[in-house]
């Protein structure tokens, strides 16, 4: 009999016992595969020469029918996501095939991220492309705004011990108000979210690789330059600006040849992603913030310097985000080391 891994706790038990039914299987190899910074947790379930990947997504935390909901709108636009073998939503398992064992995020280099994102740009093409308004939620201002109140809630109270107040509460409402105006006037497509090397499997070898997209529950509807710009300026690693540039080119020119609404003008496409990276950026470094003193999961909060490098990068860039530059270099850069 196949051995598990002393570590399952009582509900692994139950996903095991129910995937093993589901497959109609009396034994199989069982294990961990990965977590995410929300409640859900993957495991894989192997078999002879076969695997197969459970979600486990505890419905008192988590729902299952977004990431069923959007991952047919993927496959439909001709993206590769996992196939669903089994579903039981009231106890919150999925079954899912297996798109393979390593991550972009494992495997990318500077020697391979060409040939990496070159699948990576040609997928999220095709899925902006089938992008229709009234299918996914709208990204809209009131969404916008509570993730930038993340930062100051969770990052700059929680984390760093500030409170805003006076002519800083002033230059974050500025701030805000710009952010959010300028996304707003973005042309809308499907947004992934998160669609980061961390979350695209590598599902075909290099030197022609196939690209898997993961993660996708939380897709909504809204500004196009957001999903390339996460690409690019991802929460775990991070790209010399000549690379990050070449990149953005390449997807903007694609991008145009395949009919998605971009502005014919470079520049201003970049201005568009490099402003809706900021909201990004901002609010990831209070969701990690959150995390850590809600969740209990401290590892997120190592790679909070990067985030407050791309916003500072940035807001120096423009004149109109002078206010969001000048309220890190007072409050942030001396309290944070980054790189």
């Amino acid at each position: 009999m196949t051995a598990y891994p002393a570590a399952l706790d009582d509900r692994a038990l139950l996903a095991r016992n129910w995937a093993l039914h589901a497959l109609s299987l009396t034994d199989a190899a069982f294990a961990p595969a990965s977590a995410d910074a929300s409640f859900r947790r993957y495991f894989r379930i192997s078999a002879d020469d076969r695997s197969w990947i459970v979600m486990d997504a505890p419905p008192a935390h988590e729902d299952c029918r977004p990431f069923l909901k959007v991952g047919a709108l993927l496959q439909a636009a001709n993206v590769h996501v996992p196939q669903v073998v089994a579903q039981d939503l009231a106890q919150g398992f999925l079954l899912l095939s297996d798109l393979g064992r390593q991550t972009y995020l494992e495997v990318i280099d500077e020697a391979n991220a060409d040939a990496l994102f070159a699948p990576a740009i040609e997928a999220l093409i095709r899925w902006q492309r089938a992008s229709q308004p009234g299918v996914l939620p709208d990204y809209d201002a009131a969404l916008l705004t509570r993730e930038l109140a993340l930062f100051p809630d969770w990052y700059l109270a929680r984390h760093l011990g500030i409170a805003l107040n006076g002519a800083d509460l002033a230059d974050w409402n500025i701030a805000c108000e710009r952010l959010i105006a300028a996304a707003l006037a973005q042309p809308k497509v499907y947004v992934h979210r998160d669609y980061m090397p961390r979350n695209l499997m590598l599902s075909a070898p290099l030197p022609q690789p196939r690209v898997g997209v993961l993660d996708h529950q939380d897709a909504v509807y809204g500004p196009i330059a957001y999903d390339p710009i996460c690409l690019f300026k991802d929460a775990f690693l991070s790209w010399p600006e000549g690379r990050v540039d070449g990149w953005l080119r390449q997807y903007h020119a694609a991008g145009r040849a395949a009919g998605l609404s971009l502005d014919p003008d470079y520049a201003a496409f970049r201005r568009a992603a490099d402003w809706i990276g900021v909201q990004r950026h901002l609010k990831v470094l209070g969701i990690f913030a959150r995390i850590n003193y809600r969740d209990g999961k401290p590892k997120y909060l190592a790679d909070t310097p990067r985030f407050v490098r791309y916003v500072i990068d940035v807001a120096r860039r423009y004149p109109e985000l002078a206010p969001l530059a000048g309220l890190f270099e007072r409050l942030v850069l001396p309290r944070v080391p980054i790189r």
